[in-house]
């Protein structure tokens, strides 16, 4: 399987901030910008937990079965798989959903004087934060998940 590249993340979190800013200011000019919902933050958070737990989970699993402790739980390569493809799709979206929170963001930071815009902007700032943890997270799940012929095979190759 292939890595998430840091440089894709961040494009797509550029590219959907652009977008999203651009937007904003569109909708802006037509009529009222829609809010930015405080569960945002909540759900982003909330993902981001579940996969530290997970990569947590995994990552002491690995460590008993490599001591060979006595009952050690193993892990499956299917439930570390499906794990995996869970980290990298939630990375991907968190990386557009943060982006598109950044770029309303951005444009709201020009009406801080307005109480009710001030707090759209604290939202979306509180969403974008929760998408770079859900992105660490899934980062750190996908290096637990890293089987140790990955290091073997990259080091041949740049040789």
């Amino acid at each position: 399987m292939k890595q998430l590249r840091l440089g894709l993340l961040a494009g797509l979190f550029a590219g959907a901030g652009v977008l999203s800013w651009g937007g904003a200011r569109l909708w802006d000019s037509l009529g009222t910008l829609p809010s930015v919902p405080l569960a945002a933050s909540v759900v982003l958070a909330v993902i981001a937990v579940i996969l530290l737990a997970t990569a947590l989970s995994i990552r002491a699993r690995l460590r008993a079965q490599r001591e060979r402790r006595p009952g050690a739980k193993g892990v499956e390569p299917m439930m570390a798989a499906r794990a995996l493809v869970f980290g990298q799709a939630s990375a991907l979206v968190a990386a557009l959903v943060a982006g598109m929170y950044g770029g309303t963001g951005v444009f709201l930071l020009g009406f801080l004087d307005i109480p009710p815009r001030r707090d759209q902007a604290i939202y979306a700032g509180a969403a974008v934060l929760a998408g770079i943890g859900v992105i660490a997270a899934a980062l750190f799940l996908e290096r637990v998940c890293r089987l140790p012929e990955d290091d073997d095979a990259n080091t041949a190759q740049a040789a």
